[in-house]
């Protein structure tokens, strides 16, 4: 029979992993920032380049590649000339936002500090 440290440190274990599977997803470089971007609607790829200057076209255009994989966000094409894509958060995309808008907040205060 476990003994309750065990238990504990089952639990403890399953917490960790809980966050390894979640930073698996989310701790790409750039990954949160683009999710923050879609958080009040679609968005074109032009409109999270200029919101993400710093990333490349390159890295932006695999992170959501990888975010549509995880479903986390959608990707729709329209038949126009030029192409036009759009990309809008998921269920799953939306429900991030309290986890970002936390993020944001403890960004904001823990900034207060250092400055």
């Amino acid at each position: 029979m476990p003994s309750q440290n065990q238990s504990v440190h089952s639990t403890q274990r399953e917490h960790i992993c809980f966050v390894e599977f979640a930073l698996e997803i989310l701790g790409s470089k750039w990954t949160i920032l683009l999710i923050h971007e879609m958080m009040n609607g679609p968005k074109r790829f032009t409109e999270l380049r200029k919101a993400i200057p710093e990333a490349s076209a390159k890295i932006l255009t695999l992170r959501l590649r990888e975010m549509e994989d995880a479903h986390i966000l959608t990707r729709r094409c329209f038949a126009e000339t030029p192409p036009h894509v759009e990309y809008t958060l998921t269920e799953s995309g939306l429900a991030l936002k309290s986890v970002i808008e936390q993020l944001r907040y403890w960004g904001e205060e823990f900034s207060h500090i250092h400055n």
